[in-house]
């Protein structure tokens, strides 16, 4: 009696702890999910811009409208692609919105009604809306058809009526930020001590002699790098190397790939397919209805797969040709006669001997070295090994040859009017001149019109449930067995049959790792950001296309502490180099006498080139490359000394300065100060979006969602 007394006492708890229970079951996500209006925070929020909190279900509503608006205009729903650019389109259309319209309104900037009805339909229309109205037959734009279309407006479906409302505010948004972005290049200004000095950068010359010694002399196994070095370096380069929010992982797949059994099923369905399209009276709809792949019903020769163009000799109506395979899919065609193209379609193989932008001299030189090619031709020499060691194009690599082309100015006009001038398959006698230079030209496919009626049936081989239950069950094998990164490594070095595969530095909005693609890639990079996610952690299998990925994570880094691991690789080359530079001044030790003489005396590795014209702005110094330091000395060394060696940017340098031109003295240095503020004024919407973005402290947290 006595428990059930005590039962019966503390029954109101006992309700009460039940009635808490279903409302936390009910609304638990948003109480206790972060969500939370009782405990703080608000795991709903995707990013904050300008101090205002952005919601999920406001960014989403947002993200949804762009969504209808696109399905609207293309006529189909976006792809994984298309969303995210979508949902950039939205953010982006938020930023504008909040942050820039607090600079707008500082400054007074607006677009009136007035200003708006001259841009849709007065004397200053809007590009958007000439590019929209404008007929796609005639290229020609009407203003009245937009009058007409305004005065029929509200007659329209609500869902176009909305559409064109979005239009106009975009409109509107368009010519404030243009506004803004005008104003702002007006305090783009250079100096003329900018402009003169820009001025001498680019006409002032130098000829110089370098003594150079590469990096990759030295060994990079020989050269010991600590992490205490490493440290040191990035100390006093922090700025270099700023701090982010990354994870870098490995990772193995386990392919969902056809099985042999698999093909063998698919080969028995296309021959019996192909049973059916030979007996079809409308084999056309029946091939659209058993295809995997879209073909035109009508083909040129040309357009054939290499197997199908190599059965035209044995057409015969209604045959059945096949099955072909290529890559993973199989073809079936059925031959339904031919007739005649608006175009002919030949085939060509050429030798070019280019004389763009050659003088008039080096063109004479040309045109006797095609002309001597063509002699060899026409004496028996193999117009293909000519064309490899000859021609001036990436043909070269396949003989000259250019395939199939119509006569629709796919080739330039003299090219087009000789091949299709040609009656038959053959060497053309004589050069042809284009804009390019002068062509030997073989043709290999005389010109027809003919048109082939091919019924195609396409089914790709793809694997079957039992092949992917097995490739799950490997994958699942392989997770169950490994927990740490140790024994994940050394499962990988047991099973040949894996390629380890890494990615550094994922940002959290990745949706690419390497060449996985997809909606799916975005599990992986939340589990690697999951803050539940340790260093070293192995992760279940994650299905990513036709393939299973299991990740092991290899290192965080944060935007607010830069650590060494962070650029380990970068770090380490830069140090290694260092040590390289200082061991090959050491070897080089007393660098009197000519440049010659020291290279000599260095051995092996030392290089003595001469570069003459060489100038500030866009100076190459030939196998040093691009070296600012080493321009820097040649312009301030006395002619006929050289400097001290030195560690570059590619290896260390000693530096003579044979001669130097200065640039001759102008009055007017207006064109340079354009050029300099052109430079600006072009990234001036880049630099404010920037500058927008900093001053609004904008916290972009989509990735958790997406």
């Amino acid at each position: 009696m006595s428990v059930i007394n005590k039962i019966r006492e503390h029954s109101g708890v006992a309700v009460g702890v039940i009635a808490v229970s279903l409302i936390l079951f009910i609304v638990g996500g948003d109480l206790l999910g972060g969500r939370s209006l009782l405990f703080g925070g608000n795991q709903q929020e995707v990013g904050e811009i300008a101090g205002q909190s952005i919601d999920y279900q406001e960014f989403n509503a947002k993200v949804d409208d762009l969504r209808a608006q696109f399905e609207q205009q293309s006529g189909r729903a976006p792809v994984d692609q298309d969303l995210a650019q979508i949902r950039e389109q939205a953010w982006n259309q938020m930023l504008f919105e909040i942050a820039y319209q607090k600079e707008f309104d500082k400054l007074g900037l607006k677009v009136s009604s007035e200003e708006l009805v001259d841009m849709v339909q007065g004397n200053n229309i809007s590009p958007a809306v000439r590019q929209a109205f404008t007929n796609p037959q005639t290229g020609v734009f009407d203003k009245s058809s937009i009058i007409s279309y305004l005065k029929g407006l509200k007659n329209l479906p609500a869902q176009q009526q909305a559409a064109w409302a979005s239009f106009e505010k975009n409109l509107a948004s368009d010519r404030l930020r243009s506004k803004y972005e005008s104003l702002m290049s007006l305090s783009v200004f250079a100096t003329t001590a900018e402009a003169q000095k820009e001025y001498q950068a680019q006409n002032s010359k130098a000829n110089v002699k370098l003594l150079f010694v590469p990096y990759y002399t030295i060994n990079d196994t020989t050269v010991k790098v600590t992490d205490a070095q490493l440290q040191d370096y990035l100390t006093k380069h922090k700025e270099e190397y700023p701090g982010t929010d990354s994870r870098s992982i490995q990772y193995v797949t386990f392919s969902v790939a056809p099985s042999k059994e698999d093909s063998a099923t698919l080969y028995n369905q296309i021959k019996s397919l192909a049973r059916g399209l030979g007996a079809a009276t409308n084999d056309s709809t029946f091939a659209q209805q058993n295809s995997d792949v879209r073909v035109p019903l009508y083909l040129t020769a040309g357009e054939m797969p290499e197997q199908l163009r190599a059965s035209i000799p044995t057409f015969a109506a209604g045959g059945i040709y096949g099955p072909f395979r290529e890559g993973n899919t199989y073809f079936i065609y059925k031959y339904g006669g031919t007739k005649k193209d608006t175009s002919f379609t030949a085939r060509a193989s050429h030798i070019l001997i280019q004389t763009k932008g050659l003088a008039d001299s080096a063109k004479a030189d040309a045109r006797r070295r095609a002309e001597g090619i063509l002699k060899q031709i026409q004496g028996g020499a193999s117009f293909e090994a000519l064309a490899q060691t000859n021609s001036d194009d990436g043909s070269r690599s396949v003989g000259g040859d250019l395939g199939y082309f119509k006569n629709n100015g796919q080739m330039v006009k003299p090219f087009e009017t000789a091949v299709f001038g040609a009656t038959s398959a053959g060497l053309i006698p004589r050069l042809v001149e284009t804009e390019f230079g002068y062509h030997i030209i073989k043709v290999t496919q005389p010109k027809t019109n003919v048109l082939y009626r091919i019924a195609a049936i396409g089914k790709s081989i793809t694997p079957s449930q039992i092949t992917r239950d097995e490739a799950l069950r490997k994958a699942d094998q392989f997770a169950s067995d490994v927990h740490t990164k140790e024994a994940f490594d050394a499962k990988v070095k047991e099973d040949k049959s894996l390629v380890l595969a890494t990615a550094d530095r994922l940002p959290e909005g990745a949706n690419q790792i390497n060449a996985l693609t997809g909606s799916e890639v975005r599990q992986i990079v939340r589990w690697a950001f999951n803050d539940k996610t340790d260093i070293n952690a192995v992760s279940e299998p994650f299905e990513v296309g036709d393939q299973y990925v299991i990740a092991v994570l290899t290192n965080k880094t944060s935007k607010d502490k830069v650590e060494v691991n962070d650029y380990r690789n970068e770090l380490t080359a830069k140090v290694r180099n260092e040590l390289k530079g200082e061991q090959i001044i050491t070897k080089l030790g007393n660098t009197t006498g000519s440049l010659e003489s020291i290279a000599q005396k260095f051995g092996a590795g030392a290089l003595v080139e001469v570069v003459d014209d060489v100038n500030l702005a866009t100076g190459f110094l030939r196998s040093a490359g691009v070296d600012p330091v080493a321009l820097g000395k040649a312009f301030g060394l006395k002619v006929g000394t050289h400097s001290k060696p030195f560690v570059g940017e590619s290896g260390v340098l000693i530096v003579e300065t044979l001669g130097l031109t200065p640039a001759p003295a102008v009055a007017d240095y207006t064109l340079y100060k354009t050029q300099i503020q052109q430079n600006s004024t072009s990234r001036i919407g880049f630099y404010i979006n920037e500058a927008i973005k900093d001053a609004a402290k904008v916290e972009d947290r989509r990735a958790k969602f997406y």
